[in-house]
């Protein structure tokens, strides 16, 4: 079994691959459109060869200015392969450790979509299980289920007290308040980060990657209340897709006193009033004080999202 990245030559055999399992999988056309945008490139696609078929394709995607890949979007193994999950991680490992040899500070990640209800689908869980037990196998052995939310125009934007303020800050205040977020955070990711580096070096990473991702740095806002105290942020930020929630968070001592939603409807405020058609958000099953307010923002649960990723060293 042959391990490589692809060229220009292989771009044929790379889209001919579909996959029949009810999984999120990247067909043909986007493939080529994302491709002409830098967001897929040869060098980020892997496949696994045996006797010069391909078995196994692997489509790691990044932003256009990357240098590196962010996620893998696409992880498939032929059914007549004799051992799917053996293939797969072979794959992945393959790809892991290229990527580590050139530099990458950090190892992308695996993200799944499945539909809403997915363990009551055996087809589904079916699809999911071998993909899961190769990612555990390269060594992207954390795992969080996250919940992909949607609000749409007709939903309206929710309704607020006003008993917040929100106001524009230097990036430093921001770095203040996200380091103070992150104490206390039911987020999975964070909880992790912050037991592995510590509140300051989570900080920085969890800014950094918003002062990356295609929203606006000027959208960005403090929220303060009528004392004129810093109770939290709200971070309206997008994909190369949609409008998207992006970072909001409450500082631990203003925590329960409803001001996430004073947050989450500014947010969404600053989408709707731009046209947004769509703002799209995420987080933890697990983390259900956020799932409740994306509710009564009205965000609905479009998918469900497993992730796989390295742990923080």
């Amino acid at each position: 079994m042959l391990f490589r990245s692809t060229t220009e030559a292989d771009l044929d055999r790379v889209t001919d691959v579909t996959v029949d399992e009810p999984v999120s999988w990247i067909a043909a056309d986007r493939y080529l459109d994302e491709l002409g945008q830098a967001m897929y490139r040869p060098e980020w696609t892997w496949i696994a060869e045996d006797a010069g078929q391909v078995v196994g394709r692997a489509l790691w995607w990044g932003q256009p200015s990357g240098e590196y890949p962010l996620a893998l979007d696409c992880l498939h193994v032929d059914a007549s392969a004799p051992d799917r999950t053996a293939v797969a991680a072979g794959l992945v490992s393959a790809s892991l450790k290229a990527f580590a040899e050139q530099g990458a500070p950090k190892m992308p990640l695996y993200n799944v979509t499945l539909p809403n209800g997915w363990r009551e689908t055996p087809a589904v869980a079916a699809a999911l299980a071998w993909r899961r037990d190769a990612a555990l196998a390269a060594g992207l052995t954390d795992e969080v289920e996250r919940l992909r939310l949607e609000w749409a125009p007709g939903t309206g934007v929710p309704a607020v007290n006003g008993s917040l303020d929100f106001v524009e800050a230097s990036d430093g205040e921001f770095l203040r308040v996200f380091r103070q977020i992150a104490v206390g955070s039911l987020d999975g990711e964070t909880r992790r980060n912050l037991a592995a580096k510590g509140a300051e070096a989570t900080a920085r990473d969890e800014m950094d990657f918003y002062l990356g991702c295609p929203g606006e740095r000027a959208w960005w806002r403090l929220a303060r209340n009528s004392e004129g105290e810093t109770v939290g942020l709200a971070i309206p930020s997008a994909t190369p897709y949609n409008r998207n929630v992006g970072y909001l968070g409450v500082i631990p001592e203003f925590r329960g006193r409803g001001y996430v939603d004073e947050v989450l409807a500014e947010i969404t405020r600053v989408h709707a009033e731009a046209g947004a058609e769509v703002i799209t958000a995420t987080t933890d099953t697990g983390n259900a004080p956020m799932a409740a307010a994306f509710a009564r923002a009205g965000y609905r649960t479009a998918q469900i999202r497993m992730i796989y990723s390295a742990p923080e060293s």
